[in-house]
């Protein structure tokens, strides 16, 4: 009887569950507060930020301009919110959010350290029953998942972790008080994008790093620095419609892209092109051409392009050629943009180890072992990524009509309409999940793109009396089907990246976000 009653006593009702105090979950509780519609927001940490709430390893900075990076829903907030770099690091957009918080008063909706475990629908009642690790039952019609893409990081199963005697961390999960590499011998596995961010913080710390690369990435100098007073102010009062124009665009950012072939132009004019987006920083080669996506031959010449400029930093032949991406083209991969990367690896405390044709074979309790040698460290940092788009959805018991598992659904890849809802989960939505452009996007315009969406949806549903909503299954398997078409028209699953789940051992291989673009998107929706 005592824990019926105890059960009872922690159950609420409330219209809207909201899982994550990201970007996407503090912009849906403020849409649904606005249109009278009750919700509860539960996040894991201990405040709000999502991936910039836990991403705290050295470096971490966005790869979206900051005056891109922020929110347009409000015409004050971009006037009132002063960017100090072209690319903000993780405490000032950290900071952005907070802000964000307290502008809108959103705390009171959020309760944090709190998890959520399972998330079930009642056919009957019609209504999700949601309960978290700190004991809560919520009934909610609907069930809003800003879970975030990147949320759920993944830490490779290596023999005999549990034995190694030094400090480990992992770039999704760092410690909030930070960490000193003072004085330290350093091991860091990896080589995507939060390792390219932190190598040049680490090697200006440690006494020696040593960086376990399995495969090299292809990465553009960031150009940063403080942005023009001129360019904040007038990009600031025009914001709202700044905005409007980035969602009618390929990625959510407005950028010059030259609608040439990279064949309609002679060597001199190529080479000038790709020399002068190279200097203006960030993604902005990518777009010199508009074949460098979708054909392999006007990608390799990109790629050779970058290859060069790769050799021409780092000053040993041999480690520049290991840091040479040679077999998958250019931007297939998550593209990053770094600060002096490649220029780390001159340093006399740097050293560069080639794990692909010999893996790392176990950890021990000084260090790790590969190629049959036995490297020692006094801590060891894993850059290993995430299980993205998915692993923070099936990582939470959700259930749908007939008890259906939402990981079992997915078994062979995820299925979305739009990467907003599946088949036989009503009332479940997936803010920027698979099959949406999400990751290939700025992702804060895709963000607001789909919390507009959702709250249109429900004002819609509540305006007719409509008790639920999801798709019907032949739309669904066209879309899957339209994301893959698109997807095999382009380059991107010729190389195995976390677009496809190719980081996470086990996972279906299955390209998850829409390459089609937010604008072409934004139509569909």
């Amino acid at each position: 009887m005592s824990n019926v009653a105890t059960q009872e006593s922690t159950t609420s009702e409330v219209d809207a569950v909201i899982v994550g105090a990201g970007f996407a979950g503090l912009y849906m509780l403020h849409r649904l507060r606005g249109l009278g519609i009750s919700a509860r927001v539960f996040e894991a940490g201990d405040g709000v930020g999502g991936t910039w709430y836990w991403n705290r390893y050295p470096g971490a900075r966005c790869d979206v301009e900051s005056m891109e990076y922020q929110y347009g829903f409000d015409a004050e907030l971009p006037k009132e919110w002063r960017w100090s770099e072209r690319y903000a690091t993780q405490p000032e957009i950290l900071a952005y959010a907070n802000h964000v918080a307290d502008k809108f008063d959103l705390r009171n909706g959020i309760q944090f350290e709190t998890r959520v475990q399972t998330a079930h629908f009642n056919e009957q009642t019609k209504r999700w029953s949601v309960t978290t690790d700190k004991g809560d039952a919520v009934q909610a019609r609907y069930c809003i998942m800003a879970t975030g893409c990147l949320s759920s990081f993944s830490v490779p199963k290596f023999k005999g972790l549990e034995n190694y005697k030094g400090d480990w961390y992992h770039t999704g999960n760092w410690p909030h008080e930070g960490v000193d590499f003072s004085g330290k011998t350093v091991g860091i596995v990896g080589t995507g994008s939060s390792a390219i961010q932190s190598i040049p913080i680490i090697a200006e710390q440690a006494k020696h790093l040593t960086v376990f690369q399995r495969t090299p990435n292809y990465s553009v100098p960031a150009d940063n620095g403080p942005i023009d007073e001129e360019y904040r102010q007038m990009l600031a009062q025009n914001f709202v419609e700044h905005r409007k124009e980035a969602l009618e665009t390929q990625g959510g950012v407005i950028r010059a892209f030259n609608n040439q072939s990279v064949f309609e132009v002679d060597e001199d004019t190529r080479a000038k092109a790709f020399e002068e987006r190279w200097k203006r920083g960030s993604f902005a080669v990518a777009g010199a051409f508009n074949d460098l996506a979708v054909k392999k031959d006007a990608n390799d010449l990109i790629a050779e392009f970058v290859r060069k400029k790769i050799k021409e930093v780092v000053h040993d032949p041999a480690t520049a050629d290991l840091l040479c991406p040679k077999d998958y083209p250019f931007g297939t991969k998550r593209l990053c943009v770094d600060s002096h990367y490649f220029q780390t690896f001159n340093r006399d405390n740097v050293a560069l180890i080639d794990v692909k044709n010999a893996p790392i074979e176990e950890i021990t309790e000084k260090g790790l072992v590969t190629g049959g040698k036995e490297y020692e460290f006094d801590c060891i940092v894993f850059a290993t990524g995430f299980d993205a788009m998915t692993g923070a959805l099936t990582n939470i018991d959700i259930r749908g009509r007939e008890n259906i598992l939402l990981k079992d659904a997915w078994s062979a890849g995820p299925r979305t309409y739009l990467g907003l809802q599946s088949v036989g989960f009503p009332n479940l939505f997936t803010i920027t999940g698979p099959g949406s452009p999400s990751v290939l996007s700025n992702m804060i315009v895709s963000i607001e793109q789909h919390v507009d969406w959702i709250s249109d949806c429900l004002v819609h549903m509540r305006e007719n009396h409509l008790e639920t909503i999801e798709p019907v299954l032949d739309a669904q398997d066209r879309w899957v089907e339209h994301v893959n078409e698109m997807a095999n028209k382009t380059l991107y699953p010729q190389a195995n990246s976390w677009y496809l789940g190719a980081n996470v051992p086990g996972k279906p291989r299955v390209f998850m976000p829409y390459v089609g673009g937010l604008g072409n998107y934004g139509a569909k929706l």
